[in-house]
């Protein structure tokens, strides 16, 4: 089966740690019987809004709706806006999700060897955060309220709908997964501010409805403002975070700093028929073109695209040998030593590449 994959490579670095993936991702063909991916490259982003004044032409959105699955690079620049004064990215990510229902948004935090956390001796990291992406104070994205320019507002929005498939799929995650690095416990924490706020409040009682469907999973609660401090502390204590749209960007963007940034930070955008990979970080202008970029976050987004595919076919077998041989060729890799800059090597963004797609050929040699 050929599976069609839509690749946007976006702006800044992004066609530089695409490419990479890309690269990887033949490597990986090339030695996997049974693995055909074909890939089409589609224009969007800050770059075609400032020669088209538009995000997305109308043959991307096709595609996108016809492609097996996307793969994504950093898209936007803060120097190219919309009218409203926001930055193009939003809109094109935001308006996918909506389009396409793409409504939990997976961002793994995992250590890998050679990288640096803000505590240099915690490397018990390993844990998911699930991101509502639909609703939320997202909800109102593109709305909202103003008043002579004197008054915005944006509404927060939480449904039963929204509230219940997130968190039926945080636990349907959690019974794939290990369980959480402290004592191997497969458990679900919603991480709200229901204290405070009403519609946070009624996602925690829906959280709690289905956790009362899914009693071998063991369910917890965080309220955001001190469980940052304690993922920060501890986060050998957790494994599956469920959250609001907004808290979700946040947290994913701090529990970052546990495993050495966002370079190594990759996500997905998943729905129940399409499903988006990029790495979780922006596009990085500033050294854009540079060759100096991590394209680690880009390549284990692509590994996830892979299981993501396999979960959807029952011949997923070459899906899932692949998804395994780029993961192992990323430890690999990394494990030797070999890192990019911004992680205290001397690899380019190429090398990098280059050393991983060597890697996928030399664990297939020696494994078969």
């Amino acid at each position: 089966m050929t599976h069609r994959v839509a690749v946007l490579r976006g702006d800044g670095i992004g066609p530089e740690i695409v490419d990479e993936a890309v690269k990887v991702l033949r490597a990986v063909q090339d030695v996997v019987p049974g693995l055909d991916l074909n890939f089409t490259f589609l224009p969007a982003g800050a770059d075609h809004y400032a020669r088209h004044r538009e995000v997305a032409p109308e043959s991307t959105w096709t595609a996108l709706r016809e492609a097996d699955a996307i793969l994504m690079g950093s898209m936007g620049h803060p120097d190219i806006r919309m009218p409203d004064g926001t930055e193009v990215q939003g809109h094109f990510i935001v308006n996918v999700r909506k389009k396409l229902g793409l409504y939990a948004g997976i961002r793994p935090i995992k250590f890998y060897p050679g990288a640096r956390g803000v505590d240099p001796r915690q490397k018990n990291v390993d844990l998911v955060l699930v991101r509502e992406s639909t609703e939320g104070l997202f909800a109102s994205f593109g709305g909202g309220a103003e008043i002579d320019d004197e008054v915005y507002a944006d509404t927060m929005i939480i449904t039963r709908k929204g509230a219940e498939r997130i968190s039926r799929y945080a636990f349907d995650l959690a019974r794939t997964r290990g369980g959480r690095p402290l004592d191997s416990v497969r458990t679900v924490t919603c991480v709200d501010k229901a204290n405070i706020f009403r519609s946070l409040a009624f996602f925690r009682k829906v959280f709690d409805e289905v956790a009362a469907d899914n009693s071998d999973i063991r369910a917890d609660h965080a309220l955001v403002d001190s469980f940052s401090m304690l993922l920060m502390q501890h986060p050998e204590r957790y494994d599956v975070l469920v959250t609001e749209n907004m808290f979700g960007d946040i947290l994913s963007d701090l529990a970052a700093a546990l495993v050495g940034g966002l370079g190594l930070a990759p996500s997905g955008d998943i729905g129940d028929r399409h499903a988006m990979f990029q790495p979780a970080h922006g596009s990085a202008p500033d050294i854009a073109g540079q060759n100096r970029a991590n394209p680690v976050a880009t390549i284990v987004s692509a590994r996830m695209m892979l299981d993501w595919l396999a979960q959807r076919h029952e011949e997923g077998k070459p899906l899932r040998a692949a998804a395994d041989l780029v993961e192992r060729a990323v430890v690999k890799t990394m494990a030797a030593g070999d890192l990019t800059v911004d992680l205290g090597g001397r690899l380019s963004c190429s090398d990098f590449g280059d050393a991983v797609a060597a890697a996928v050929r030399q664990l297939h040699a020696e494994t078969g």
